[in-house]
């Protein structure tokens, strides 16, 4: 896939559809795996989450066949070309299967980065990627897309206009930014259609996934280096989600001492500017 061309597409109508992003086997196996679980998931209850809908997270200790679509390298380097500039690293913000039942109402439009309180415009907070386990289509309840109605410019329209639908194949990666207002589309099929919702958001805010309670570090030993620290064993500069002062990631290695020093993990402009201090104050009689 071209990262270009999808960044260029989605700065430009807020989301893009990649088709083919990931082979269809793997889909599938990934389908099969979540199969007892969406049976087993009681409906949801609320006007947002929908309640002919099922949803449940903690993806990545379900099935092994989800690591491939969280550490996709084109989806990762379009969520760091989007959110890099304004966080030290990107995080996993959620991980969640989606079922859509007959009979669901559309759902209300919204903004994903709606669930932040900072302020918008500025840069984006979020990328998320839908993986369709089904087809998405009109009649099925496929997600409802607003072009255009993304960053500065386009929250401050009054009318969202008339939405896409996300249409695409098991395989397809639907992309869109955390303020692109879409909403998940009406079932009026007699087919449930299934889902899995990947996001990533910048490093210093609170996921939408509680991480350490999805994988606690007996289930993110048996991850890479690489995918525990999007799932959250890793600190964000400076100093943030450390654990007694260190990354996180020190609970994953094998035994874990009582007590630990506490480290500096600063961003090298804070590290200047303190390690300058500090010489100033040991030259000092």
């Amino acid at each position: 896939m071209s990262v270009e061309t999808w960044t260029r597409q989605i700065h430009q109508n807020g989301y893009c559809i990649i088709p083919d992003a990931l082979d269809k086997g793997t889909i599938d196996k990934l389908a099969g795996d979540l199969d007892p679980v969406f049976a087993a998931t009681p409906f949801c209850k609320g006007d947002f989450y929908g309640h002919r809908t099922k949803r449940f997270g903690g993806l990545l200790k379900r099935s092994r066949h989800m690591e491939p679509l969280v550490l996709h390298p084109g989806i990762l380097a379009l969520a760091e070309t989007v959110l890099g500039q304004a966080c030290d690293r990107i995080q996993l913000n959620v991980a969640q299967a989606i079922e859509i039942h007959p009979g669901e109402v559309c759902q209300v439009p919204h903004r994903d980065h709606d669930m932040w309180a900072g302020a918008k415009g500025e840069h984006e907070y979020l990328l998320n990627v839908i993986w369709p386990l089904d087809p998405f289509t009109w009649e099925n309840g496929g997600t409802q897309i607003y072009p255009d109605s993304h960053g500065a410019r386009g929250m401050t329209r009054e009318d969202l206009g008339q939405p896409i639908i996300a249409q695409g194949k098991p395989g397809a990666a639907i992309c869109f930014l955390g303020s692109t207002a879409h909403g998940a589309g009406a079932n009026t099929t007699a087919d449930a259609r299934r889902s899995v919702i990947v996001g990533y958001s910048l490093g210093w805010l609170k996921p939408y996934e509680n991480p350490w309670l999805a994988y606690p570090p007996q289930v993110a030993r048996s991850f890479s280096p690489e995918l525990a620290a999007l799932a959250g064993y890793v600190q964000h500069r400076p100093n943030l989600g450390n654990y007694e002062g260190q990354c996180p990631s020190v609970l994953l290695g094998g035994e874990v001492p009582t007590h630990f020093p506490a480290i500096d993990a600063l961003r090298p402009d804070q590290a200047s500017m303190v390690a300058e201090f500090a010489r100033s104050r040991r030259a000092e009689p």
